[in-house]
């Protein structure tokens, strides 16, 4: 079997397909968790905690050149080394919410799966005739 053939088959297989799908509806679900974040979550928490914005949060651990403003951005654009513990914690909370909502979902699938398989059958019972049988041998058994 040839590099190529094998490759298409790989290629073709559910498993590669349903792989792409999930990952690519995986980067729009993030990109959905990550506005919800930005746009609603850390705004309210921001406001809890005094109209604070996370992501400009950050500490300069150089000198910033004259001339430069005294912003995120400004600092990184000029390469000055800042540690942005903000946007750390952003991305934090987005991990969280992320995963938190991946738990609901598939516990929501198992639980749906769980109604949806069908009750083991019960045994069936045992003919009249066939328990007589079984009690006559006993019966003698004991002799």
């Amino acid at each position: 079997m040839s590099i190529l053939s094998e490759f298409k088959e790989f290629a073709v297989k559910g498993n590669v397909i349903d792989l792409a799908v999930g990952v690519i509806i995986g980067a729009a679900f993030g990109k959905i968790v990550d506005s919800l974040v930005a746009d609603i979550i850390m705004p309210l928490v921001g406001v809890v905690f005094g109209k604070l914005d996370f992501s400009n949060l950050y500490v300069v651990l150089g000198t910033v050149p004259a001339g430069v403003a005294n912003t995120l951005a400004d600092l990184k654009k000029a390469g000055v080394p800042v540690l942005a513990y903000g946007n750390f914690i952003t991305i934090a909370v987005n991990f969280v919410i992320l995963a938190f909502i991946i738990f609901m979902m598939v516990k929501q699938i198992n639980r749906l799966k769980r109604s949806e398989e069908p009750a083991p059958a019960a045994a069936p019972e045992t003919p009249e005739d066939v328990v007589l049988l079984r009690e006559i041998r006993d019966s003698l058994k004991q002799r």
